[in-house]
């Protein structure tokens, strides 16, 4: 179970701190991801992680301004986003992937069987 948490209504240039809370076994084995979907758009990967943390992805729309980062022992990975834009505005779900899924792979959503039901960020101008 991945439970999201940290979202809210928030203006433009501001930060927000992410949080997901994952239950259940292997969670230290999978590589993990934070995932946006804006109201008529796909589901797009924005960031992921290694099991071991140790690598980390993100895309264009959020690099330099978000950080990624987990707490094996706590069972949480967490998503630190700065200068938020009226263009973040999403529910922002946290997913875990497959065992063993390589870094090339971070951004398919296909391979991340494990999803959180979302947390909504809505950020005004």
């Amino acid at each position: 179970q991945l439970v999201e948490a940290g979202g809210g209504l928030v203006q433009a240039g501001a930060s927000l701190r992410l949080s997901c809370a994952v239950t259940g076994r292997a969670f230290s084995s999978r590589p993990m991801g934070w995932f946006r979907q804006a109201a008529g758009k796909d589901r797009e990967s924005i960031a992921a992680i290694s099991a071991d943390g140790g690598d980390t992805y993100y895309a264009d729309s959020v690099k330099g301004r978000a950080t990624i980062s987990r707490d094996n022992a706590g069972h949480t990975v967490s998503l630190q986003m700065n200068g938020l834009k009226p263009d973040d505005t999403a529910t922002y779900y946290c997913a875990a992937a497959r065992l063993g899924l390589l870094s090339g792979a971070y951004s398919s959503k296909s391979l991340y069987p494990y999803w959180g039901q979302g947390t909504q960020v809505t950020v005004s101008s």
